[in-house]
């Protein structure tokens, strides 16, 4: 097999490629005087291929789809999608709306498409072939462990992000919980824990993406105000749009754990290990 990472992989890629004991195919990406993306794959072996690429902008899913092209003679073609943009896009709101994903979706040529914690799982049945969402949630447990904090309490978002937090703490033997907004006015809102008390503890926001990070900082100001100690941020998919960390350490983040589907200086915890072990069983 071969491992070829997009121009938005390169990293996570060549740790896939490490994982499973080979080299990573070399590529060439430039662009055009007129601003055209131009991609190249620097073997000309054809062997089964696994494409690694998020598709974080436009330009990025272009990447994909010329490597996959390009890739045409290959018998088998895998491909890796670890943050997929536009998976919110999932459904119609207004008359006249596409569903962006399933457009996105129906793009893609390939044998098998993995991704991770895909956003929207409803959006692997878009995808013309066998689609599979991995779970990286067990890799941020362990890292939020090593960490030896201070009776750490692992908390979603929201009541309908529960399963991420559980899943998160499962293997680890971390307590979890959810945080539960109660408005009791025009302006006095308050953010708690569910079932568990925060105080002089060690929280752990976590979430499948952080974009803008204003709820999560409205969180960690709340957190910190009814006495928890410490408040991280960690989430697999670090999109961080615009000023969103400037916003979160200004509220008091301690820090902010993700993973390399989005290569950022967040990126702490990698999931090419779980990446590498479904293209192993496969």
């Amino acid at each position: 097999m071969k491992i070829i990472g997009g121009p938005a992989s390169q990293a996570l890629s060549s740790r896939v490629a490490r994982e499973l004991n080979i080299e990573p195919t070399v590529c060439d990406f430039t662009r055009f005087p007129d601003g055209e993306l131009y991609s190249r794959i620097l073997d000309e072996d054809v062997d089964e291929v696994t494409i690694i690429q998020s598709t974080t902008t436009d330009s990025d899913l272009v990447a994909l789809l010329q490597l996959i092209d390009a890739c045409e003679d290959s018998p088998v073609i895998n491909v890796v999608i670890p943050y997929m943009g536009y998976a919110r896009q999932d459904k119609k709101f207004k008359t006249g709306e596409p569903i962006t994903a399933r457009a996105i979706a129906r793009t893609i040529n390939a044998d098998r498409i993995f991704t991770v914690n895909i956003h929207e799982a409803s959006v692997l049945n878009y995808f013309n072939a066998d689609a599979f969402d991995l779970d990286a949630s067990r890799l941020l447990g362990y890292h939020i462990r090593s960490l030896n904090l201070c009776n750490p309490l692992i908390v979603s978002p929201d009541k309908g992000a529960i399963n991420l937090a559980e899943n998160t703490a499962a293997d680890v033997g971390l307590e979890y919980d959810y945080l539960e907004k109660t408005r009791h006015s025009g302006d006095s809102v308050t953010i708690k824990a569910k079932n568990v008390d925060v105080m002089d503890r060690d929280i752990i926001i976590i979430d499948d993406m952080i974009a803008t990070g204003g709820t999560m900082a409205e969180s960690i100001k709340l957190l910190k105000s009814q006495g928890a100690k410490d408040v991280y941020l960690a989430c697999v998919h670090p999109v961080l749009a615009r000023n969103a960390v400037l916003r979160l350490y200004n509220a008091g983040v301690k820090d902010i754990i993700a993973t390399d589907t989005i290569e950022k200086v967040q990126s702490c915890v990698s999931v090419a290990p779980l990446i590498a072990n479904a293209l192993r069983s496969i």
